[in-house]
């Protein structure tokens, strides 16, 4: 491939996910065991890009403290972007940073190297900007794109009709010359959208749109984290080696001869899993992930050093960093209404979001559709529901 530089987006919060995006980055949260970020640069080494150049912002020494200079031999050049004033904005804050023709992609999102070696081809073999469009059921979410013999004759930002089925997958290829497209777009509301610049592109000339098919799988809100997990572990793309059919353990990890693990499930490096505990299906364990005896996870992803005493349950739960469940702490589950802000999300298969260090006592619960806020502590046999602001101490 002959187009061997990316620049990720990676500088935005993910309002919609907190209470998860208080401490970090959209990027950093874990799709099933590791950061989503991780999977993006997967896609783009084995795309054999050589050169990648990471656009932070919000919370940026989480990205930076955790990938380092490199990832897998690849160099990572960061960039800042200050203020979140749209994606257009972002992509130009990599110009000194990039030259030649580029590859850009959105750091938030789950893809594959498929995506990125489609795109990167259509773009050699046509010379034109070029953009991933993938076929869903539902586009209100995303952005819709209509193809008109290969080339993109309409962009239409959150439709508000079920009418379309191609959406923007967030993988772009342009030449150097975007940023001078991008310095010559309008602002809207104050912000820079890319795919302002994109229609800008298509009224001067061309813009490819290459269908193609792939992992592609976003989180929008917290719930959807048990989505990605599903989607990662059902396609196999984690890196712990197998241990039994959908079943991925890392060497480090310390699974008991008692415990009972049904796939698909992962547990990461460094983990212990009690006697008599069940994990999965469906279970993400992050590193340094405990789980005490006789309890069971099913639907879950727990992210690094969590620990959950004996006698738990845990069913529809997304744990933060460096979370304490006391012994018999019981999620049991959704569907749930689920309030963000001001909207009420009906039917969610939610259990319960329990952000960074939380500590509950034992025999907490937590009712389906808890949202717990960084640093809360739940009290024992305390009965949890609703949204749990950051640092609330809740007791009986």
């Amino acid at each position: 491939m002959s187009i061997d530089t990316a620049v990720v987006l990676a500088a935005g919060e993910g309002t919609r996910l907190r209470p998860l995006t208080r401490n970090r980055p959209k990027p950093m949260l874990p799709a099933a065991n590791r950061p989503i970020l991780e999977y993006v640069f997967d896609a783009l080494v084995a795309a054999d890009v050589r050169q990648i150049v990471v656009v932070v912002g919000y919370k940026r020494d989480r990205v930076r403290d955790h990938f380092g200079p490199t990832y897998k031999g690849v160099d990572l050049t960061y960039v800042t972007q200050h203020k979140q004033l749209g994606s257009g904005h972002a992509l130009l804050q990599a110009r000194e940073a990039v030259d030649g023709p580029t590859l850009a992609v959105n750091g938030d999102r789950v893809i594959d190297a498929n995506i990125v070696r489609d795109v990167a081809r259509e773009f050699e073999r046509s010379g034109e900007p070029t953009m991933a469009v993938l076929e869903r059921p539902e586009t209100s979410q995303y952005g819709a794109v209509v193809l008109h013999e290969g080339d993109v004759s309409q962009l239409v930002e959150k439709p508000d009709t079920d009418e379309y089925r191609l959406i923007n997958a967030g993988v772009y290829a342009f030449e150097q010359s975007v940023f001078e497209a991008i310095d010559e777009t309008d602002r809207s509301d104050g912000e820079l959208a890319l795919t302002d610049t994109i229609g800008r592109l298509m009224d001067d000339g061309r813009v490819r749109g290459v269908r193609t098919e792939g992992m592609w799988v976003d989180a929008t809100y917290p719930w959807d984290l048990l989505t990605v997990a599903d989607e990662v572990l059902a396609r196999g793309h984690v890196d712990e080696p197998a241990r039994g059919d959908g079943v991925w353990v890392d060497p480090a990890a310390n699974v008991h001869d008692a415990a009972i693990v049904e796939g698909p499930v992962v547990v990461g490096p460094d983990c212990e899993v009690g006697p008599g505990t069940v994990v999965g299906p469906n279970a993400a364990l992050g590193q340094n992930v405990t789980v005490g005896s006789n309890a069971t996870v099913r639907n879950s992803v727990l992210d690094t050093d969590t620990r959950v005493e004996s006698g738990s349950t845990l069913i529809d739960a997304v744990t933060g960093q460096d979370v304490t469940l006391g012994a018999g702490t019981v999620v049991p589950g959704g569907p749930a209404d689920v309030r963000v802000d001001r909207t009420v999300f009906e039917d969610q298969r939610l259990g319960a979001v329990i952000a960074d260090r939380v500590t509950a006592e034992g025999d907490a619960s937590f009712a389906p559709g808890t949202l717990v806020g960084p640093r809360a502590q739940i009290g024992t046999s305390v009965r949890a529901s609703g949204t749990i602001r950051e640092g609330a101490e809740v007791v009986r």
